[in-house]
């Protein structure tokens, strides 16, 4: 089946849902291509065409960065994230916005170059970072890049296996070739069978949540509309390793896509790739494409009565669009919004049909899993956390790139062996663990294992395990308010504990004085009251950055 057939077949689905909004996304893309005004010109619209109110066109042109920013002759996006913040100690925006002439975020309805800062380009090795257009750059004379002065630069990701039999990096470091447990598996296993093996894995998700993947696919029941989504969708800042597996190995990625859909009866999936992430986003439909001519996908696959249709989907602009019911809300044509749950996607998600959210670092472990058996994989990692990880390490370190470990290894190990501690003889203030919402060790503290519960032990997260350095040259206030800075630009709004609490507290952060009482009931009420994980974990965040920095942030750990 061509694209165009793929994609009417998604359309088909949606459109049987009553949800015509489906389509409204890439509506809206193409509007906001074809006009230099703003979202009130061109997106009711856009709904409008598609038989839905203007209020449906204006919420998620208003929401998403890609829709909702001013685009000019040239457009540029530069990365703001922790990574490139403590690469430059936060100077590099300022030293873009004087070598291009222009202000990061102008709301110009002409520019000529319209400059955009984003949270996390996947260049966290090598920042700071930006994009010219899809063009990357990187690397202490990034404004001379995009001045051309001098001719861009983006390194390839530094990857390597400290297991000895890499599970996830099989393809990556080891030349192992995709689809080689497929064409096997189709007509020899059935859905329980997989089920088994990955139950008896004790695999769990990869991409924060950490919920047991056997047991999310089990609760959609093996209805047959179930749709299944690799959410590639990575957007913790210090993290890029969804973005090496989709770049450099993304066969594997749909070869544990396809194997996820067989275990739950799954005839549909979904690829969201971020739009941060270009080149990745071209290579997942190169392998969609070159899998579809292979046989891997469609129609009586190798010979049986299995068939399973896969469309690439491409992000807006969010970071919380990747929490898995914003991620839906997103692909339906809304504002990328966390929704409560109850009811859960398992039963009641993507065009209200059973849908299952896997990572893409979850999917690629798939195939090992069911080649060498889930009993092989629960040998690794720690007993109550098995298999293996990828670690990302920014650029502060010696040896920065990502790393496959088994859970369980030591922090400390991380950072002085595989990252040779900091580069140029720097000292280590703090270290930032599982993303910008998972929390922060002190130098003294990195003495723990690589594990979800360990690392929450000391107030920490594993989340993503990207691992990003903060050195004596950053004041801790100064890394305060940027915490509150991403919080505040990030929340969807959707809840006002998080919308307003996030504002209120870098009004707080920026004033540099600790406002007691209201201070810590601000936190109490975000991470009690917040709708989704990202609200409540932002409490958390910034209370162990105290903690890390000590007198350093005497005061501000109520």
């Amino acid at each position: 089946m061509g694209s165009a057939g793929r994609f009417d077949a998604f359309r088909a689905l949606a459109d049987r849902r009553g949800r015509p909004g489906a389509r409204l996304t890439k509506s809206l893309a193409r509007a906001a291509a074809d006009s230099p005004d703003g979202p009130q010109a061109w997106a009711p619209e856009a709904a409008r065409r598609l038989g839905l109110p203007a209020a449906a066109g204006l919420g998620p042109a208003t929401f998403y960065a890609d829709l909702a920013a001013r685009h000019g002759r040239r457009h540029v996006r530069i990365c703001t994230a922790a990574a490139c913040f403590a690469a430059r100690a936060g100077c590099h925006l300022a030293e873009v916005e004087n070598a291009l002439g222009a202000t990061a975020d102008s709301t110009d309805p002409d520019p000529q170059v319209s400059l955009q800062t984003v949270r996390c380009l996947g260049y966290c090795y090598a920042g700071p970072a930006a994009l010219d257009g899809d063009t990357p750059c990187t690397g202490p004379d990034l404004a001379g890049q995009l001045s051309g002065r001098v001719p861009p630069r983006a390194p390839s990701i530094p990857a390597a296996d400290a297991t000895g039999d890499p599970v996830v990096l099989a393809g990556v470091v080891a030349g192992e070739a995709a689809w080689q447990v497929w064409p096997e598996t189709v007509g020899a296993l059935t859905p329980e069978q997989i089920q088994a093996e990955v139950a008896a894995s004790g695999l769990r998700g990869r991409g924060g949540a950490g919920f047991p993947v056997a047991a999310k696919w089990a609760a959609t029941g093996g209805s047959p509309e179930t749709v299944v989504v690799a959410n590639g969708d990575e957007g913790d800042p210090g993290s890029y390793a969804d973005r090496l597996l989709m770049e450099a190995d993304p066969a594997r990625v749909l070869e544990g896509l396809a194997l996820a859909c067989l275990a739950c009866r799954a005839r549909h999936a979904v690829v969201l790739v971020r739009s941060e992430y270009p080149r990745a986003l071209a290579r997942m439909r190169a392998a969609v494409r070159k899998a579809y001519q292979d046989g891997h996908l469609g129609r009586r696959i190798h010979g049986s009565d299995l068939e399973l249709d896969v469309e690439v989907a491409e992000g807006a602009g969010s970071y919380v669009a990747g929490e898995e019911t914003a991620l839906i809300a997103g692909l339906e044509g809304g504002r990328g919004c966390a929704r409560p749950r109850p009811p859960y996607p398992t039963r009641h998600g993507l065009w209200d049909v059973p849908t299952v959210v896997n990572n893409v670092e979850t999917l690629a472990a798939l195939p090992w899993i069911v080649r060498r058996g889930g009993d092989a994989y629960a040998r690794r990692g720690t007993r109550a956390e098995t298999g293996t990880k990828l670690v990302c390490l920014s650029e502060r370190f010696a040896r920065p790139g990502c790393y496959e470990v088994e859970l369980g290894t030591s922090v400390l190990g991380i950072v002085t062996e595989l990252g040779g501690g900091l580069r140029q003889g720097a000292r280590l203030s703090v270290l930032q663990v599982g993303g910008p919402l998972g929390g922060f060790l002190a130098p003294d503290r990195l003495d723990v294992p690589l594990t979800d519960a360990d690392l929450t032990s000391r107030g920490a997260a594993l989340g993503h395990a990207g691992l990003v350095a903060f050195d004596q040259r950053l004041e801790a206030r100064e890394v305060l308010r940027h915490v509150w800075e991403f919080a505040a630009a990030e929340s969807c709004g959707a809840c006002s504990p998080c919308r307003a609490g996030s504002r209120r507290g870098l009004e707080i952060a920026a004033s540099g004085t600790p406002a007691g009482e209201e201070y810590a009931r601000l936190l109490r009420v975000m991470g009690q009251a917040s709708l989704c994980a990202f609200g409540r974990r932002v409490p958390a965040a910034v209370r162990s950055l105290a903690r890390a920095y000590g007198n350093r942030l005497k005061g501000w750990d109520p």
